[in-house]
């Protein structure tokens, strides 16, 4: 594991690295706006994703990094998220463009931008709870990259079904909310939860190219 300080015009962000022994791919994935890097979902990859040949590189957004509690504008996002991609790059390889929640927004909106190799998308929050008007869709549809979306079955931000026709791939995650937290009386338990995560990305990134 190495970790990196990349100076952006939104700030310092941070990566953290967690190498494939012989990578073919890198998947660089970012948090959302209420939380940071060790989201059980990103800690999973990170420790799963390497075996398969997929370097992990965790980001944290500059505001992250300095400590605030609450994510900037999304125009702010995507400045950061700029400016940590040249050092994804460094290793040669294809990058695949991540993130959770808000994270995975940036992803779709820059992926043809910055030349990502496709998008993956976690907790996707296709609108804010309670106010499905307000679709993010737009943002999904125009990732213009191969997209694979993983999804609670009861994430208020956006259920799998509520999700329109597209070109992504998306995967259930049964019983999960935002965070893939699954209740106590679900019929699976948190750990297999995980593992359906980790699973769908191994599968999906073996399909590429």
């Amino acid at each position: 594991m190495k970790t990196q300080i990349i100076s952006t015009e939104a700030g310092d962000a941070r990566i953290t690295w967690h190498p494939a022994r012989r990578p073919r791919l890198v998947l660089a994935v970012s948090h959302g706006a209420g939380g940071g890097i060790e989201a059980r979902d990103l800690q999973a990859l990170a420790r799963v994703l390497p075996g398969h040949g997929v370097s992990v590189a965790l980001v944290e957004q500059p505001w992250r990094v300095a400590g605030k509690k609450v994510a900037p504008a999304p125009k702010t996002l995507d400045v950061g998220w700029r400016g940590v991609w040249p050092s994804l790059e460094e290793p040669g390889l294809p990058v695949i463009s991540g993130g959770r929640s808000a994270g995975a927004r940036v992803a779709c909106r820059t992926a043809v931008e910055l030349g990502a190799a496709a998008v993956l998308a976690l907790s996707f929050p296709l609108h804010p709870p309670g106010t499905p008007e307000k679709s993010r869709a737009g943002e999904l549809l125009g990732s213009g990259v191969p997209t694979l979306v993983v999804q609670g079955g009861n994430d208020p931000f956006g259920k799998p079904e509520e999700f329109p026709d597209g070109s992504f791939e998306l995967t259930e995650v049964p019983y999960g909310d935002h965070g893939f937290v699954v209740p106590k009386r679900a019929q699976i338990t948190q750990e297999e939860a995980v593992t359906v995560i980790t699973d769908a990305v191994v599968k999906w990134v073996g399909s590429l190219g």
